[in-house]
């Protein structure tokens, strides 16, 4: 696919050199096309139209499935990356002494959950660490010995830093330890393959990396797993024969048993659309593009005497890089490069930025002539 074909799809260019997909992307031109399309749809036809909002579902389970090398059957769909976690977390049956994994500096989404069964069911939350911005394949090791669960966001939010899904899922498969995954911040961006990489459970929001609108998100369970995780929220959606509004059918023996009611159908056909155009782009050609805008955002931002929050490599890379100046207050130079039109986010006294695959390196080299 040719950049300006590319580019055309993103009216945000016209506006910003945009930089901040990790926190909120900007709508694609064929995602907001297909909401708009929705809208009218349930504007002209109400409840006439609802055959086609079900095809968008369903839509959205297979492109999420093609994503993700699952099955559609294993996908469900959510609000966002906490719902999907949240009832991963409390869908387990605990026991007192339990033991999770998960990184004390993590996003919040992924340790709140996992450290409040400390308070209500007596699981124990060993926390792994950062060491020098990235995280160690033996921490992990050591960590996940005698754990239940190892709670892994796939890329760091902060730092940038990325697991190597099928060497944490090698660790967690020879430990015994169930591998649940935030996925956040890479999916859409890195490939993910969960079946080679043994992820048990996997959450994301559509409004970052997979391009997506708020309040919509997708949650993968293996189907061999899935019995062990309990749903905590019961609705007439997550029983078979609901269509027929039957309410003695047992649970869907799919993962849309973690789906209890009416589905946000707008979203779910702005993020359809997002993600099969993602998935004809491919994660080769994401992954390498922002490979290389990374590389030289790093490269120039160091010769200009910043420092990263993590050291960067091809394998442990991701779209985040995080800056920072001694001297110079992250949040002043994000509202500098906000006054020339580069967006970027202030975090935890870093400059982050977070580049996709429509990014040019001419963005990259005027954020670079602007920083202080």
């Amino acid at each position: 696919m040719k950049t300006a074909s590319i580019r055309e799809q993103f009216p945000v260019t016209a506006e910003y050199a945009y930089f901040n997909h990790a926190a909120i992307a900007p709508l694609p031109r064929r995602t907001e096309e297909a909401m708009r399309a929705h809208l009218d749809d349930a504007m002209r036809h109400g409840v006439h139209g609802y055959g086609r909002w079900v095809e968008q579902h369903e839509g959205l389970r297979r492109a999420t499935a093609a994503m993700l090398h699952c099955d559609a059957s294993e996908i469900a769909i959510t609000k966002n990356t906490s719902e999907g976690l949240c009832a991963v977390a409390n869908g387990l049956d605990w026991r007192s002494g339990d033991v999770v994994v998960g990184l004390d500096s993590d996003f919040p989404a992924n340790y709140v959950p996992w450290r409040e069964l400390q308070n209500r069911r007596g699981v124990r939350f060993r926390s792994l660490r950062l060491r020098q911005g990235v995280l160690q394949l033996e921490d992990l090791d050591r960590a996940c010995k005698g754990a239940r669960v190892a709670a892994l966001s796939y890329v760091h939010f902060l730092t940038g830093f990325r697991w190597d899904l099928r060497a944490a899922g090698e660790i967690c498969r020879r430990r015994g330890c169930a591998l649940v995954v935030d996925a956040v911040q890479g999916m859409g961006a890195f490939p993910i393959s969960v079946k080679d990489a043994g992820v048990h459970a996997l959450s994301a929001s559509a409004h970052k990396w997979l391009l997506g609108p708020e309040g919509c998100g997708v949650l993968y369970v293996d189907s061999d797993w899935m019995p062990a995780v309990e749903p905590v929220e019961f609705g007439w959606a997550s029983l078979q024969g609901f269509e027929d509004y039957r309410s003695d059918g047992g649970l869907q023996p799919g993962a849309r048993r973690f789906e209890c009611g009416t589905l946000n159908s707008v979203g779910c056909a702005g993020l359809r659309a997002s993600m099969e155009n993602l998935n004809q782009v491919g994660t080769d050609t994401t992954s390498s593009a922002i490979h290389a805008l990374a590389e030289r955002l790093l490269e120039g931002a160091l010769s200009r005497g910043y420092e990263a929050a993590a050291p960067r490599r091809r394998d442990n890379g991701s779209g985040i890089v995080s800056l920072r100046k001694r001297g110079l207050a992250s949040a002043d130079v994000v509202a500098e490069l906000f006054r020339n039109r580069v967006s970027a986010a202030d975090r935890m006294g870093w400059v982050r930025v977070a580049p996709h695959f429509y990014n040019t390196v001419e963005e990259i080299d005027k954020l670079l002539e602007l920083l202080p």
